[in-house]
């Protein structure tokens, strides 16, 4: 996993992912549209990794803001590096193609560069994104896992998806898929919420022996979204350490969180809403933290999540992704 100069990383499939991308998960209470003016903004500033996901429903408007940037001539279709993700309304093998098509359709896309089982967990198959039952459980389903990634090889192998992987995966859970007999293809990737406060030192360690990418969101906490926020969890750039440690360097912050994990071998992902915190978040290439203040931030971790993962309270056995 040798970084490239220009900035990116092979993958253990032979296939090279940028380190810095744009996410493009957009909250209920922000136009969609919104999204394909951001990712305008990202490309033109650099970002090639775009990271975004069938649930988040705004492919539409990523892939008319990569069109349109090819359309200008500022970038070709293999400049960028897009990410998609498979529902877990999906996760049954007969279902795996059927979402990856309606994705490539929504993208106006041949291929995705990379395509994430976007949760462990299944759900029942259906037009809800969340089904529920009466009493406002979440509906799950028994699925296999290993049949799951049985069929996203097979998109693989149909040219598709060129690379695939996981999310919110532990390391029990990246076991089951690297133990199962007849593997044809590893997980090149394993995206989970990665920040100071949760900072995924064994998982790192687990994947970086397999030869597996790490690859972290919410690394700037959270965009405090009410739906997903867990909200107990402090404000991660207010925290005084890191306020300091940015004035040392005369950057911000977010600039000192996204460059202590891509300093850490992450590929990290942001998520920035205007003109400014796009064109800010670039900068992360442009100084070093010192290993003194690296081993500081090490010193936040509490184990602590962003994110509300009610899931698991209706469900015990799935039990909370990336626990040490």
């Amino acid at each position: 996993m040798a970084l490239s100069k220009d900035r990116g990383i092979t993958m253990n499939d032979g296939n090279k992912i940028p380190i810095l991308g744009f996410g493009t998960y957009t909250p209920d209470t922000v136009p969609k549209s919104k999204c394909e003016e951001a990712t305008k903004i990202a490309i033109e500033f650099g970002f090639r990794l775009i990271d975004s996901a069938y649930v988040y429903q705004t492919e539409e408007h990523v892939g008319r803001a990569v069109r349109a940037k090819i359309a200008d001539g500022t970038i070709k279709r293999e400049d960028i590096f897009y990410t998609g993700k498979l529902w877990s309304t999906f996760h049954r093998p007969e279902l795996v193609r059927k979402s990856v098509e309606e994705s490539l359709k929504k993208l106006q896309f041949d291929y995705m560069d990379l395509f994430l089982m976007h949760n462990p967990y299944s759900m029942k198959p259906g037009p809800d994104f969340y089904p529920l039952t009466e009493d406002k459980k979440l509906i799950i389903d028994n699925v296999d896992l290993r049949q799951t990634w049985e069929a996203m090889e097979a998109c693989k192998d149909a040219g598709l998806v060129r690379s695939i992987g996981v999310s919110n995966f532990t390391r029990k859970q990246l076991e089951l898929i690297l133990n199962k007999p007849g593997l044809k293809y590893k997980p090149v990737i394993n995206q989970v919420e990665c920040h100071p406060y949760r900072n995924q030192s064994k998982l790192l360690a687990f994947c970086k022996s397999n030869d597996i990418i790490l690859e972290g969101y919410c690394v700037l906490g959270s965009q405090r979204d009410p739906k997903w926020l867990n909200p107990e969890a402090p404000p991660l750039l207010e925290v005084p350490l890191l306020v300091s440690i940015a004035k040392k360097y005369n950057k911000s912050p977010a600039l000192v969180a996204i460059r202590y994990q891509l300093q850490r071998g992450l590929v990290v992902i942001v998520k920035a809403d205007t003109r400014e915190q796009i064109e800010e978040d670039i900068q992360a290439f442009t100084f070093q933290l010192s290993e003194e203040d690296m081993k500081s931030i090490d010193g936040l971790h509490k184990n602590m999540s962003y994110l509300k993962w009610d899931v698991y309270a209706d469900h015990p056995q799935y039990y909370p992704p990336d626990v040490e």
